[in-house]
């Protein structure tokens, strides 16, 4: 396999190239949705491979389960979309950033042995600039009281705790090395981008204590810091973290240099597309593909048919609503 067409957000397709592979990335904003023939336009080959990458927004390719080639669902918002699972039926593989999710992706046509976890990882351009701490706690992203109140909230609770901490928006590579520490928040528990593009660009992250593998990545007090967020006492124990940190501005460099050496050897985009490449040369591609496709009727029937249905009453869109009318059937 040679030829790889990869379509919706590019996470770590421009690294597939150095693997071996011929890669034609099609993103795109405008709403849509492509079968095989459009795939085989737009790359003007026939690919060995498909990999549907998460766009968070409803399905944008329709009758992968026809598709000649090996297909792979790429999933990194299943911690915000239900019908994820059924969806993934129709793949030879799915690719999971969450840890946790795996089982939930299983079922009757895609087993749990050809879901993969795949991480977030940090970009190539996400790596340290040089240190000029102005402000000692630093938040970068959104924080909106109707779009994101949960974060609105806790930023507001945490500002009233720690008076120097400094929530702004921009680019976080300029300003990541402006922050003696740089907080994370997630909204769902899920293992985000920000940990990996924070300790890509030396920073010393504070992050949640979750799971989704976290802990098996970094080490708290070694390679970034951690505080709960499920329990009573929370932001007690995370305004206690922030200013025992701040004492010892040697430590959090060191634990700065861990966490950003430990991202260079293992979590940037060139890891995952080697470990991508590896596993997909070691599959079966020829039996996957000859099952699917034999039973993509019974896959459609089983799976597909019962979220398009649903979308096509949800969506506004009329050539998404006519899409998954016509895939349904």
């Amino acid at each position: 396999m040679k030829k790889l067409f990869w379509i919706g957000s590019p996470f770590f397709s421009g690294a597939l190239a150095a693997c071996g592979w011929e890669v034609h990335v099609h993103n795109f904003e405008q709403t849509a949705v492509f079968g095989w023939g459009d795939i085989v336009s737009l790359a003007g080959w026939e690919p060995d491979v498909v990999v549907v990458a998460d766009k968070s927004r409803p399905p944008f390719v329709l009758g992968m389960e026809k598709f000649p080639c090996l297909t792979v669902f790429y999933c990194v918002d299943s911690h915000i979309h239900s019908w994820y699972p059924l969806y993934a039926q129709g793949f030879d593989v799915c690719l999971m950033s969450l840890k946790d999710h795996l089982p939930r992706m299983a079922g009757e046509f895609l087993p749990a042995e050809r879901i993969w976890w795949f991480p977030a990882f940090a970009k190539n351009e996400d790596q340290p600039m040089p240190y000029a701490p102005e402000w000692d706690l630093l938040f970068v992203g959104t924080v909106n009281a109707q779009t994101t109140p949960k974060r609105h909230q806790f930023m507001q609770e945490l500002k009233e705790r720690i008076p120097s901490l400094h929530v702004t928006r921009g680019n976080y590579r300029q300003l990541y090395p402006k922050a003696r520490l740089v907080l994370n928040f997630c909204e769902f528990d899920d293992l985000n981008f920000r940990v990996f593009e924070a300790l890509g660009c030396g920073a010393c992250l504070v992050t949640p204590e979750i799971e989704n593998g976290q802990p098996e990545l970094f080490t708290h007090g070694e390679d970034l810091l951690t505080y709960p967020v499920h329990t009573e006492d929370s932001m007690d124990i995370l305004v206690a973290t922030v200013q025992e940190a701040l004492q010892d501005e040697t430590r959090c460099r060191r634990i700065a240099a861990s966490g950003h050496a430990k991202v260079d050897a293992r979590h940037r985009a060139v890891h995952r597309a080697e470990a991508f490449t590896q596993a997909v040369h070691e599959l079966a591609a020829g039996e996957l593909i000859k099952k699917r496709t034999q039973r993509a009727s019974v896959i459609r029937a089983g799976a597909l048919r019962f979220i398009y249905l649903l979308l096509a009453e949800s969506v506004d869109s009329p050539l998404l609503k006519q899409s998954y009318l016509k895939a349904a059937g």
